[in-house]
């Protein structure tokens, strides 16, 4: 299931959703040059303040090496620049895709100055979850660097689903040559996205499946959920409700096959 919109007007435009968007595809451009290279985070490097990178043996076995002197000073800035790198055009049009279509109620609820610190709080505490998985769960796992805005943008998901949890969701459903455009509460669409994350960390530290840092996405979920409900939780929608929206966007429809 791929999500392409939801049906859920907001009331002012969401200007730090537009320039996390613009922030994000900036520094993956810049990444294409190699210069950002050292600026992944590494949960060894994090925990040690000193850079490592994994290297082959003669006899092919890879083992972490001491890079001192590269990187930042301290390594834990590394857990503020990663959230802003990505991995590949995939990686980094899921991530925006995602950031676009829930970003812009979570603003809107929270203000612009609330959803930039809730943004970058639930990034944080998704690194610290991947982490601790990580070193928790031994391995070539803490030398492995992570990258991307997955576990900020999963903190949005994690307060839409408490804020906005019947709104209807557009999403595309592929079933092999089969596909449909179809209206889903936004419940099960994230709900069932957070199992996949979910079912993702069994049997492993952290770092599994091509590279996908599920502890990552799981604790920014559940971060998100914690720092909403904090905020205010549901409350924070009954104070939208004493105002209409503004018709700041246009709402194009998509052909869709309603699900109740």
């Amino acid at each position: 299931m791929i999500p392409l919109r939801d049906n859920n007007p907001s009331h002012k435009r969401p200007y730090v959703v537009y320039s996390l968007l613009a922030i994000n595809i900036f520094v993956f451009l810049v990444q294409q040059t190699g210069i950002l290279n050292n600026l992944t985070m590494i949960p060894y490097s994090v925990v040690h303040n000193i850079r490592v990178g994994l290297q082959a043996s003669a006899f092919g076995k890879v083992h972490p090496v001491a890079m001192p002197g590269v990187g930042p000073d301290p390594q834990w800035i590394t857990i503020f620049t990663s959230m802003f790198m990505h991995g590949g055009i995939m990686h980094i049009g899921g991530n925006m895709l995602y950031l676009w279509i829930f970003g812009n109620n979570i603003e809107d609820a929270l203000g612009h100055v609330k959803f930039l610190l809730f943004y970058i709080m639930s990034g944080v505490l998704a690194s610290l979850a991947h982490l601790y998985m990580s070193l928790a769960g031994g391995g070539l796992g803490p030398y492995i660097p992570t990258l991307g805005a997955s576990g900020a943008i999963a903190g949005v998901l994690g307060a839409y689903i408490v804020l906005y949890p019947k709104a209807r969701i557009d999403t595309l459903l592929l079933l092999g040559w089969f596909w449909d455009v179809i209206r889903i509460p936004a419940y099960y669409v994230l709900g069932i996205w957070f199992i996949m994350q979910l079912t993702g960390t069994f049997g492993t530290g952290g770092q599994v499946g091509g590279g996908v840092a599920y502890w990552a996405h799981v604790g920014g979920f559940v971060a998100g959920v914690v720092l909403i409900l904090v905020l205010g939780g549901r409350g924070l929608t009954r104070r939208q409700r004493r105002q209409p929206p503004k018709p700041w966007r246009e709402d194009k429809p998509y052909p869709f096959r309603p699900w109740n």
